[in-house]
């Protein structure tokens, strides 16, 4: 496993000096200047210690091949997706594994559009990458590199101007905010965005060092010390992001989890409550948001899992609002891609106006329990097998094949996915209460098994 290397319309990821290495680096740079053609590239990166050396050699790389480099730095990919549009560039790079390991870094690779690869535009980059040839131009064709400082202030700025988000309310209230950004990218643009919204700031592991204190993926059972924190200091809330800052999870006053699925149901119920529209998220998402567009008169629509299927979706139908139950928040009034930073503002606003602590709120929205288990297999294929088996005896069922099988029940659903780079199949089921949720779960799981048997 110390030389995986993990590829995918999401960009590229593995463990740096093995999988990850600079000899990986030029090749997928080489690949994906040839998909795009241009002569503008925007870069940044997600604070990790390896970022700056792998920024480095990102950015030689696209100079060879005579490209102006707009650096951004340490920012967030929501803000290199911003700065994609904003400077019109030809595409994009956002340096960061997301929520993995200290020892993982990789690339995530943005189209001009400021959104990430299709699979058609991800099919053809890695036909380039596996033919490789490069483009090297002369010294006096060489392209220039410029530091772009203080762009964060831009992505601030936008947030801010939203119509939605009325500031002077927000600031009436003092809220008092504990935030937990890994010492990752949000460290500084999370803080900054709390204190223009009159917020009483408290961090930890805000630090910009790279170096994070805990398991980077934002679940409960690695947000402890922020949930203590929140109930020591009687803090109305508090707010954690992953490295790349582009998933938003809330912990409530009391100490409690509010869910990771609860942070775009809410998000929905905040701006369909503003304006009637279409609502686009993938097909793993709670099924609170389908009980929220519902009663608000909207139309739901649903896409395979990524942030790119929502996304293009959200764009074809014109949707007001999407994400997925990550934690990730898509308002396109902003840009069309997950933004925590969206998230908070959002989450604040309806808060001022909901007129109750966040445990309420969270009490106000429709009420589901989710169950997340995964089996192990001997192969990709073997998955795959088991999957279509799965899908054959369930036919007679409500199901949906556009992303695994999901199969929806009166007041419950189970979706059962593959691994595109694992042998293993995920089961997530959802229902309303836990014990429903797992047992769905514990069935799925035993076809599974009996399948291999």
């Amino acid at each position: 496993m110390s030389n995986q290397l993990i590829s995918s319309i999401s960009g590229v990821r593995g463990i740096f000096g093995s999988g990850l290495n600079p000899e990986i680096i030029v090749k997928y740079v080489n690949a994906f200047s040839r998909l795009i053609r241009g002569k503008k590239i925007i870069i940044g990166r997600d604070g990790r210690i390896t970022g700056k050396m792998i920024s480095d050699i990102v950015s030689s790389t696209f100079q060879y091949l005579g490209y102006e480099v707009l650096d951004i730095g340490i920012a967030p990919t929501p803000t290199v997706q911003m700065g994609v549009e904003l400077f019109c560039a030809d595409g994009g790079v956002a340096i960061t594994a997301s929520h993995n390991p200290i020892q993982w870094n990789g690339l995530k690779f943005l189209s001009k559009t400021g959104m990430f690869l299709n699979p058609d535009e991800y099919k053809t980059m890695m036909e380039f990458y596996e033919n490789s040839e490069n483009g090297y131009v002369t010294w006096s064709e060489a392209g220039k590199y410029s530091l772009v400082n203080d762009f964060s202030e831009k992505h601030l700025q936008k947030i801010l101007e939203l119509p939605y988000i009325k500031q002077k309310q927000i600031r009436e209230k003092n809220f008092k905010i504990v935030v937990d950004c890994v010492n990752a990218s949000g460290s500084e643009i999370v803080p900054a965005l709390l204190k223009k919204l009159g917020c009483e700031v408290i961090k930890i592991n805000c630090e910009l060092n790279g170096v994070f204190p805990h398991i980077p993926e934002p679940l409960p059972q690695n947000l402890t010390e922020l949930a203590s924190k929140v109930v020591d200091t009687k803090a109305d809330m508090g707010i954690a992001v992953d490295p790349d800052a582009d998933r938003l999870v809330l912990i409530c006053e009391d100490g409690e989890p509010f869910g990771e699925e609860y942070t775009i149901t809410q998000a929905v119920k905040f701006i369909l409550g503003k304006k009637k529209g279409n609502v686009v998220v993938n097909v793993s998402t709670t099924r609170a948001v389908d009980d929220v567009t519902k009663k608000y008169g909207g139309i739901l629509v649903k896409t395979p899992v990524g942030e790119i299927n929502v996304a293009k979706k959200m764009k074809d139908i014109d949707a007001v609002i999407g994400g997925e139950g990550s934690g990730g928040v898509i308002l396109p009034d902003v840009h069309l891609g997950r933004d925590s930073l969206v998230g908070i503002a959002l989450t604040l606003q309806h808060l001022v106006e909901f007129s109750g602590s966040l445990s309420q709120m969270k009490r106000s929205l429709p009420e589901y329990f989710m169950s997340k288990e995964k089996v192990d297999l001997s192969s990709l294929d073997e998955a795959v097998q088991i999957l279509g088996r799965l899908t054959d005896i369930n036919k007679n069922e409500n199901i949906t094949t556009m992303d695994g099988l999901r199969i929806d029940f009166e007041s419950s659903w189970v979706i059962i996915r593959r691994s595109n780079t694992e042998p293993i199949i995920r089961i997530y089921s959802e229902a309303k209460s836990i014990k429903e949720a797992k047992a769905l779960s514990e069935k799925m799981k035993k076809e599974i098994l009996n399948l291999r048997s």
